[in-house]
Parts: structure tokens; sequence; C-alpha cells
């Protein structure tokens, strides 16, 4: 999107056409307004979404400019109404809509478009959002780059660096959106269960109060299926990445003084480069960060229907990421593409997004990181899965950190517990909008090669009932009641 800031009126007329292909009239926005006649159908209806919190004042500047070029109320700040509470009055009306006959409400919500502003967290919320609706066909999302990493816009052609905000550069992106193309990805279930502790918390604790956060990652309800008595469980779900250890304590730590001066943390470079010092301070203090294989134990299923089989971690990792897209700390490919000999030896693939399995790569320190910079540059490759499992031993810390799609946390660890396990597992399929150049590749596109080994073999499904106690629970993605997939669906394969 940086590349439209130069761009002049007439040209970004040119390529994104009338105004009125993005427009939504207000009777379809609002259930309280009679019906009327619609001239001509919008080819290219968009519902956008942005956090005025983002990227200094640039969230504020874009929600002023999207709603003068479109229909006011079709643009929302996410600081003032859910994107929850808007889709499911948007799509309570389209039924009620299509229900009396009203051609246009069918054709807009067949070809409906969202655009989410924000950083990953904004966008990972939305995307959780839309999961919820449980449609036959959930509208695609573009998303626009205004937090610091901006891992999703950047792996689906939407640029990293935050746009400019002027009617120019607005017109030029709803173009690019009209001609972007859709491409399902992979979405991710993770749980956390230990055992009631005796005394203190064991609530994940954010550095920031951010409802997207504390959705994607929850304590569950006592009449949810996967309460179990004597023990707390949390739910949550991903789309770009899960970390643990060093990472996620930077971030930790980059978030916690972003709230006590937000005065100092305006400007997107700026922030990367503290986040940076974070990262070289914790890599001279070795003391400040455990290995990760003093903290847990790691296993992994390979393929649906597989074993559960140890997952050795070197001693000298600290922090662990488990990457569902090609992007990680604004643009970086941890996995990069593993030569043909490795691919052979260690069964092996480049990274797709949509092929039921996630990337685990670990690092040293930051030192290690900066090996990302370096052409074919790439971290410790782990493994490829499709279920991953932590088994965190008993007494080996007081908390660890952990990291959702942007969102960091500090987890603390009942000191007497050795069952405290968080479970990684492939989930279902999200649709996201893609520009060119697209950096995710789809395992179906006819220019990835083949990928042999990753066919489901129905005659090796059947495992130990012990090993898959939390099946029922995968129905639910995120927290409490919100990610659900229909009862009608059958989720056996993913086991």
């Amino acid at each position: 999107m940086e590349l439209h800031r130069n761009s002049t009126n007439g040209s970004c007329l040119s390529a994104c056409g009338p105004l009125t292909d993005y427009y939504i009239p207000d009777y379809i926005l609002k259930p309280a307004y009679e019906p009327v006649t619609v001239d001509n159908v919008p080819c290219c209806p968009v519902v956008v979404f942005i956090n005025s919190r983002s990227g200094g004042q640039l969230g504020s500047s874009l929600i002023k400019t999207y709603r003068e070029l479109l229909n006011e109320a079709q643009v929302f700040d996410l600081s003032e109404e859910s994107p929850d509470k808007v889709l499911h009055r948007l799509y309570s009306n389209f039924e009620r809509l299509k229900s009396s006959g009203d051609h246009v409400a069918t054709q807009i919500q067949k070809s409906l478009r969202l655009i989410v502003a924000g950083g990953d967290g904004t966008a990972s919320w939305l995307l959780g959002v839309v999961s919820d609706l449980k449609l036959s066909h959930p509208p695609p999302v573009a998303t626009v780059p205004l937090g610091t990493g901006n891992n999703l816009p950047f792996s689906f052609g939407w640029g990293k660096k935050n746009p400019a905000t002027d009617q120019a550069a607005v017109k030029s992106f709803l173009g690019q959106v009209k001609g972007a193309r859709e491409m399902n990805i992979d979405s991710w279930h993770i749980i956390m269960r230990m055992r009631i502790p005796q005394e203190g918390p064991c609530d994940p604790i954010a550095p920031l109060d951010l409802p997207h956060s504390l959705h994607a990652f929850h304590r569950v309800s006592v009449c949810d299926s996967l309460n179990l008595e004597g023990y707390h469980t949390f739910r949550g779900g991903f789309w770009n990445y899960f970390s643990l250890g060093m990472d996620a304590q930077v971030s930790y730590e980059f978030h916690s003084e972003r709230k006590r001066n937000p005065e100092k943390f305006r400007h997107q470079l700026r922030n990367q480069v503290h986040t940076l010092k974070l990262g070289f301070k914790h890599s001279l203090n070795h003391l400040s960060s455990r290995n990760i294989s003093q903290l847990a134990k790691v296993k992994i299923m390979k393929r649906p229907g597989s074993q559960w089989e140890e997952l050795k971690i070197p001693r000298s990792i600290q922090s662990v990421i488990c990457l569902n897209l090609p992007s990680f700390s604004g643009g970086l490919n941890p996995w990069g593409t593993p030569g043909t000999r490795k691919a052979q030896d260690r069964d092996l693939t480049a990274p797709y997004v949509d092929d039921g399995l996630i990337e685990v790569v670990g690092f040293r320190d930051a030192w290690h990181g900066l090996i990302l910079l370096a052409p074919n540059g790439h971290g410790t490759r782990l493994a490829q899965a499709h279920r991953i499992r932590f088994e965190f031993h008993k007494g080996a810390a007081e908390h660890t950190f952990m990291r959702i799609d942007g969102e960091p946390w500090k987890q603390p660890l009942p000191k007497e517990d050795d069952t405290v396990v968080v479970e990684i597992s492939n989930l279902r399929q999200v649709a996201m909008l893609a520009n060119d150049p697209c950096r995710s590749k789809s395992v179906n596109e006819p220019s990835s090669p083949s990928c042999h080994g990753h066919e489901d073999d129905d005659s090796n499904s059947l495992e130990d009932e012990d090993e898959d106690e939390w099946e029922d629970g995968r129905k639910k993605f995120g927290a409490a009641a919100t990610f659900k997939i229909p009862d009608e669906v059958d989720i056996a394969h993913l086991s």
C-alpha cells in the first residue's frame, strides 16, 4: 500500500472505478430503514472496520477518509463498536430482506468483502468473528497494515508499512480490493489446561486491556464441555503464529512499556527498533529467559491419524514459534524454503498456508534472529506438524510468556503441578483476500510442487482415545461461546 502515496486522483478513479461499486445503501445496513429502489447494485460492496487506536493518528484519519468516500454507516470504529455486533446485525438484516424477495440484498451478501485496518491482533479478532458466523460462504477479508509487525497484511500482498490516508490512497486500495483473489488459510485451535493452584491465580496476565486479546484466549465456562473439575482450561485460536519463550517475553515488555508511555510509541520504525533493543538486552542476559527444553517436553503429531512422538528441542533454543504464515516480526520468514535433500531426508516442505500443517521453528536468541536478514536465512527448523503439545515440567518456572498473533501475555504456572499442557491443533479454514505480489502459497496452486505424504490415510486414522481427550472441545475454536463449528459438521477427520 505504500506504493499509493503518489497516485493522482485521476489514476485512482480509473483503478478503483466509480465509488458506487463499493457503496452499500442505508436500508441494508440499518434494519429500521425502509427498502428503497437501487439503480445499480454494487459489484464490490465493502464493510470497513478500523482500529482508531492503531498507527498513532493514522486510524482516526483513515476513518475520516473512508467515511468521506463511502456511506458513513458502512465504516466502523472498533473502539466504539465490536465487529461481532455489526456483522450479526448485518447478516440478520440480510436474511430478513432476502425472505421478502429483495434481490439487492442477495447480491450484496454474495459479493460482500470486508476490510480491516489495524495490527495483527485486530485482524485476528475480525477473522475470529467471521468464523463465528458459520456461513456457507463467509466474506473474505483484506487487511490494512496499521500495526508494528503487520505480518497478516504482508503475507497477502497488502504491504507492511503504515499507509497514506488521503483519498487517492484509499481509492487505490479499494481498487485493489476489488481485483483481489480469495485464498483460504488454515486456522489453529489452542487449549491450555492446568490443575487449580492451591494459592495464587493462573489466569493470563495481559499487558493491555484489549477485548480481542481476551477474545482470542480465555478460560472456558463451567458449563463448557471442555471444563474439567479441579482444573482450569483455557481455549483460543490463531491464524498467524503462537510463540513461547523469549520472543513472547520481549513482546510483552514492549507492550507494557508502550502502555506506560504511549507518546513514545507513535512511529512504526521506532517501535521496531525498540523491540530489537529489548531482544538484544535479553540475549546478553541469558538468565532472563529459560531454554524451552528446561520448561517443557514437546510432542508432535505429524499427520492426521499418526501417533504422538517426542520432538527433541536443542538445549540452546529459547523461543519456539509455531508459524502458519510466511511472515513473522514484520515480514521475516523463519522457515524459509527447505532444499531438496532436506525435504526428502526430513519430510519437510515449503510453508503452505492451507496444507493442515504448522511450521515449528526455534531460535536461540535475538542474535540468532539476525540470520533471517541474510539471503535464504532461516531459524532452526524443528518440525512440521498437524498437532503439537507442550507438557510443562513441574516447578520449572513460576511463569512463562506466550504470544498469539501479536498479542503477548505472561502465564503463571502452578509450582506443584506437573499437568500443565498446551495443545495446538489444526481446525478449519477462513478466507483472506490476496493481492499481488502475495508471499503466501497454496498447496493447490498450479505452481506449487506436489505435496506427497500430506494426504490423509483413512486406514491409519485410529488412535488411542486417551491421547485425544480434547476432541469434543475442538468444536469450539475460541473463548467461551465463540468460534463455534456447526453441530452437523463432522470434525473426526481433524483428529
